[in-house]
């Protein structure tokens, strides 16, 4: 595929981020802190790519524990869970409807602690 067909069709084309998991979490994600993944351009829609849909996409290819409420209720984030676009909070990005885009970092920090 030639560079111009390329950039006609950016939703067929990978958006390459980087998510880490700390606080625990990342005993979800085959214990693994820092995973870099090309996540598809579009959703199940066809819509581009949002938090939303990487929360979905993790939990349905990354997530190997299958404690899934650990990580998410409701589908969107479970309380107690800190998430960072590019080290701002989530919330001021628009939290799930931040639409990605190549080269971010998403950073999930679980603030619960057993004990």
């Amino acid at each position: 595929m030639d560079q111009s067909s390329r950039l006609a069709n950016p939703i067929a084309d990978g958006v390459p981020i980087t998510v880490e998991f700390t606080g625990g979490l990342d005993m979800l994600f085959s214990n693994k802190r820092k995973h870099s993944i090309s996540l598809p351009a579009a959703d199940e829609n066809g819509n581009p790519s949002n938090m939303a849909y990487l929360v979905r996409y993790l939990c349905n290819n990354l997530m190997t524990d299958r404690r899934k409420e650990f990580f998410v209720v409701d589908d969107t984030i479970r309380p107690g869970i800190l998430v960072l676009v590019n080290d701002a909070d989530w919330e001021l990005e628009g939290e799930g409807k931040y639409v990605l885009q190549t080269g971010d970092e998403i950073l999930f920090v679980s603030t619960l602690h057993g004990g």
